[in-house]
């Protein structure tokens, strides 16, 4: 019997441990929101260089004034996901902010360090790029654009992700794709409220 012989059922046997807790988890909820997800236009396919590429374009019920807002709140990043992250530390320079995120997520056992460098885009957004942690690969673009009588927001979305980990790129697909849409109801939850202020 040859090494990568006895390897094979080991590495099957991650995915499992690795996908069924996933799959369980998922709650009823599951179907509202691959509807939200699909009026978004949400798109999650993995690379074949590795890691994962999300596109999207939702539309916000509030001014892109309001979606910006909510986007470089960066202290307050944590709020926008449904997933347990804390800043650890957060430095705005010369309008680039560089984020210290910590995220304890199920797929990933233990806390997982994201730093990342935003900048706003002058015709109105946000970029992010990697600047360290244990992530390979991590770009999010938003840029906005005002839509109806400009009360609203359309928004052009785009992330590429690629974990310094184990996890199968399968299993990050589908697991960014129900953390996006609920990242998306969430913001635009939080766009209403202050849109009624």
């Amino acid at each position: 019997m040859r090494l990568s012989d006895r390897r094979a059922p080991a590495s099957q046997s991650l995915v499992l441990w690795l996908a069924v807790p996933i799959l369980l988890s998922m709650s009823p909820w599951e179907v509202d929101a691959r509807a939200a997800a699909d009026a978004d236009g949400l798109e999650v396919k993995t690379e074949s260089g590795g890691g994962i590429r999300a596109t999207a374009h939702p539309l916000f019920p509030a001014k892109p004034e309001v979606i910006q807002a909510l986007l470089a709140d960066y202290a307050h990043w944590p709020d926008l996901f449904e997933v347990q992250m804390r800043v650890a530390e957060l430095n705005i320079h010369e309008g680039v902010a560089t984020i210290d995120l910590r995220i304890d997520h199920p797929v990933m056992p233990g806390e997982r360090r994201l730093v990342t460098e935003s900048r706003i885009l002058p015709s109105g957004g946000l970029v992010t790029d990697l600047k360290g942690g244990d992530f390979k690969r991590y770009h999010r673009v938003w840029k906005l654009q005002p839509a109806g009588e400009g009360d609203h927001t359309r928004a052009e979305f785009e992330l590429i992700v690629e974990l310094d980990s184990l996890v199968p790129n399968w299993v990050v697909a589908m697991v960014t794709r129900q953390e996006l849409a609920t990242h998306f109801r969430i913001v635009k939850q939080k766009a209403l409220e202050h849109s009624k202020r």
